[in-house]
């Protein structure tokens, strides 16, 4: 399921990341990648809080867009 549509406090596994490869590169560097596990801490229409680790990431719309999840 796209993340934008992922309930929040709740675990998930991002499953795949897509878009440009500018797109992709950037999201790999803020640590977002498949196999990764996350929870989305606030959505809104604007983009999604979310936490990765030990950070919280806001990303917004087309970002979050790239970013398919399933519930881990």
């Amino acid at each position: 399921m796209p993340i934008l549509l992922a309930p929040t406090d709740t675990d998930l596994m991002i499953l795949h990341v897509h878009g440009t490869d500018k797109t992709i590169q950037h999201l790999r560097e803020l640590g977002i990648v498949p196999a990764m596990h996350c929870r989305v801490l606030s959505s809104e229409p604007s983009g999604v809080i979310l936490r990765v680790g030990d950070s919280r990431l806001a990303l917004d719309i087309n970002l979050a867009k790239a970013i398919s999840v399933v519930v881990a």
